[in-house]
């Protein structure tokens, strides 16, 4: 087995391509990671959740980064950290072409509203918080068979 690093292009492949990570954030010196699932779209990973832990810290600090794989086996293997920081889009003007954007990519996948919309707790944590992640750094790895050459 033979790891080699992606290429920044070959990176927005993968989160082209997976559509299910984990989102990292920090407050007070603690980590914070949860699944989500994230749109490429361009420089900006598009998502949406409900008020809750996660969106309490990013909005207390925005320094986030984004993780994806993907295992055929374990000699086999893909996985893309996207770093950058969290931007609220709330439904205001200023935000209505980029809030748009994300509804059309949202829509791409059944059922999308799904995850946010099990949690339970009182009615403001079911109003839908949309935002993306503007990506500043992309690093990914992947595993090749030596007999390959690949």
């Amino acid at each position: 087995m033979q790891v080699r690093d992606l290429t920044d292009t070959e990176c927005q492949e993968v989160l082209q391509r997976l559509n299910l990570g984990r989102i990292a954030c920090a407050k007070d010196n603690q980590p914070y990671v949860v699944p989500a699932y994230f749109y490429l779209d361009g420089r900006y990973l598009y998502s949406f959740g409900t008020l809750g832990q996660k969106i309490e810290w990013m909005r207390t600090n925005p320094r986030v980064c984004v993780e994806v794989d993907e295992t055929t086996d374990v000699s086999q293997w893909t996985t893309v950290i996207a770093y950058g920081y969290y931007e609220e889009l709330p439904d205001t003007p200023e935000h209505s072409e980029a809030r748009q954007r994300a509804m059309t990519l949202f829509q791409t996948r059944r059922a999308w509203w799904s995850p946010a919309a099990a949690k339970r707790g009182t009615r403001e944590h079911h109003v839908p918080i949309v935002y993306r992640i503007s990506i500043t750094r992309l690093t990914g790895r992947r595993t090749s068979s030596l007999e390959s050459g690949s």
